[in-house]
């Protein structure tokens, strides 16, 4: 009989995968500081993870924010199970299925219509460089040829494909490629972390709005588009901000003829408190970006969604005046009926209005951080907390990864930012058995790592 234990897992695992965004050689130092452990997972349930020995973890990330309603979601299992029975796949050029149209009928009503074109995808990455593309394509197909250069925020995170790294600012990502990518220009970040002495969040979002109208007054005919990750700016440390700056940055952008991307690959499908984060500005970009959360975190999925204007600018006889991006399993039947069966979800459980209150319960158990002498700007927005940690040690984050474990939680922070952004099915108990893991691995790694 073949050996199912953790430590078997884990010798086969290390002999032939290379995991992403990690160096290899952490998982082999047992003992090092630097060690990270590498975890066997053998099945899932609800909000909880357990590996081959039979220990178990709770999903306090959501899997790198994908999974909203639990691992192994009786009602998606059922979902894929009988469309399973039907269409598996099927080209979506020059053919078209009934998942797919649903799905794109729906995502188009959440947007009251605004946003009325669904392109496919299948990773977050894929839908920035989507919108990127469609960004500048429309701008040469109505004869704006000049209006070729695209802004980002200053710690934003957008994919690490080579056109998604020309709008991310975090140099773990890009610098070793910088040789490759054809970089955006930087405009300040709205984060209420970087407030002035008596300064709002909304007063920061006013300043770097200010800033992004300084740009534009001199470079708004040359530029394309300016992406944004609404309200949380995921990679940067989870830098909130006001609404306020997508409110002028939506005005600037129209003043000047500039598109505005949202996004919301990381913080739609009601992670910060609606389902669409921008529509706490009560706003609507031009093109947005959706993934992870979308199909429940089940299957790769990802979609650009976009304006009736910029859809009709390729509309032509001529095949170069089309939009040219595809891949092999776009609009994938699988994956868009497990992205119907989430949205089934949202409307059959109220889920915005019961993730507020279990928002409450979650600042209730960081609550008591808000005293530790190391830990500053405890925030939260919507279903998404963080806080800092001041340390020197530059272990810190892999210290606490390891002690969350030992705690039964998996809660990796970045950097020295911890966060929590936990699946929507998680219970009480489970919330503040969160809480209690977070102190104790906090007290771990600043003290005993």
């Amino acid at each position: 009989m073949a050996d199912t234990s953790n430590q078997a897992w884990l010798a086969r695992s290390q002999a032939a995968v290379w995991h992403p965004c990690t160096q290899m050689q952490h998982h082999a130092q047992t003992g090092s500081p630097t060690h990270l452990p590498l975890v066997p997972i053998a099945r899932g349930q609800g909000a909880w993870l357990y590996d081959f020995d039979g220990r178990r973890y709770l999903d306090g990330i959501s899997s790198w924010w994908t999974n909203l309603f639990g691992h192994a979601n009786p009602r998606i299992n059922a979902a894929l199970k009988a469309q399973l029975e039907t269409l598996e796949h099927v080209m979506l050029a020059g053919f078209t299925h009934q998942p797919v149209v649903e799905l794109s009928e729906r995502l188009s009503a959440l947007t009251g219509g605004a946003l009325g074109h669904a392109f496919y995808a299948s990773d977050g990455a894929s839908a920035t460089e989507i919108a990127l593309k469609m960004s500048f394509h429309y701008w040469r197909n109505v004869g704006r040829p000049e209006k070729a250069e695209f802004l980002c925020l200053a710690g934003s995170y957008h994919g690490e494909t080579v056109g998604a790294l020309a709008v991310t600012d975090v140099a773990l990502f890009k610098d070793a490629y910088a040789p490759l990518v054809r970089a955006a220009t930087v405009v300040p970040s709205p984060d209420f972390r970087l407030a002035e002495a008596g300064e709002s969040p909304a007063d920061v979002a006013r300043r770097a709005a200010a800033a992004l109208a300084e740009h534009l007054e001199k470079h708004g005919a040359n530029i394309a588009a300016l992406i944004v990750e609404p309200l949380v700016q995921g990679a940067a440390g989870m830098a909130m901000y006001d609404p306020e700056y997508l409110r002028l940055a939506r005005e600037l952008c129209d003043r000047h003829e500039v598109h505005l991307i949202c996004d919301e690959i990381a913080v739609g499908c009601g992670r910060t408190g609606s389902f669409f984060a921008h529509e706490q500005a009560e706003i609507r970009p031009d093109l947005m970006c959706l993934s992870k959360g979308i199909s429940g975190g089940y299957l790769p999925l990802s979609i650009v969604l976009c304006s009736d204007t910029i859809y009709a600018a390729f509309l032509d006889d001529s095949v170069s005046r089309a939009f040219l991006h595809s891949h092999s399993y776009t609009g994938n039947p699988l994956a868009c009926r497990a992205a119907l069966a989430t949205l089934d979800i949202f409307a059959a459980d109220d889920v915005i209005a019961g993730n507020r209150r279990k928002a409450e319960q979650i600042a209730a158990a960081l609550a008591p951080l808000a005293g530790h002498p190391q830990v500053e700007h405890l925030r939260q927005r919507g279903m998404i907390s963080a806080f800092d940690v001041t340390t020197d040690d530059p272990y810190f984050s892999r210290k606490f990864y390891r002690a969350a474990l030992d705690n039964e939680a998996l809660i990796r922070p970045i950097g020295n930012t911890v966060y929590l952004m936990p699946p929507y099915i998680v219970s009480d108990a489970e919330i503040a058995h969160l809480g209690q893991a977070i102190g104790a691995a906090l007290n771990t790694a600043l003290h005993h790592g």
